[in-house]
């Protein structure tokens, strides 16, 4: 199982949960004593918050909540790309795949490269690239962008069958102590 998959399992358990104790407090059974029993007595709600304040903190609770479900619900990236196979019909290219290729590709042509981590970003028929490069203190960006714009998403476009790969390239540059001469 994936991390997403677990990640959405705790979420429905603390949701069936949370609506199991929500019926609860509504039916007024077994935690509560009972349907005609009040939840809070007149002593203990004198020293609450006013009532208002308890439930615009509740509003901004579910807010939260429900924000956090949305985002773990959209997909940030395309699983796969679609690729032309040239005889009309279409392969199934993984996304992490063309990832992890990339990134190899890059570390193997440009010199100079610490790490190299590489993200699809766009649709699955019109993909697109997010490339972050390490440089070490020696290498020069130029040549880096160089022979990524060159040979390296050549070959990706090629692979792909894709006309255009847009890319957008970060570089960081790794850095290093000062040496000490003795």
């Amino acid at each position: 199982m994936t991390l997403g998959t677990v990640n959405r399992a705790l979420l429905a358990l603390c949701g069936l949960t949370l609506l199991a104790a929500g019926v609860s407090v509504l039916a007024g059974s077994w935690p509560l004593g009972g349907r005609e029993e009040p939840l809070l007595t007149r002593e203990a709600r004198r020293g609450l918050l006013p009532w208002w304040a308890m439930l615009a903190g509740l509003g901004v609770c579910v807010l939260l909540a429900l924000w956090w479900l949305l985002s773990q619900l959209r997909r940030a990236r395309p699983a796969a790309v679609l690729v032309d196979t040239g005889d009309g019909a279409f392969a199934v290219l993984r996304g992490r795949t063309l990832e992890e290729a990339v990134a190899a590709d890059v570390r193997a042509a440009v010199e100079g490269v610490a790490d190299c981590r590489v993200a699809l970003r766009g649709k699955r028929g019109a993909p697109a690239l997010r490339v972050a490069l390490e440089l070490e203190p020696h290498a020069v960006p130029t040549d880096a962008l160089a022979a990524l714009g060159g040979p390296v998403l050549t070959r990706a476009r090629a692979s792909t069958g894709l006309p255009a790969l847009p890319t957008e390239a970060r570089l960081h540059v790794t850095p290093h102590r000062a040496r000490r001469v003795t």
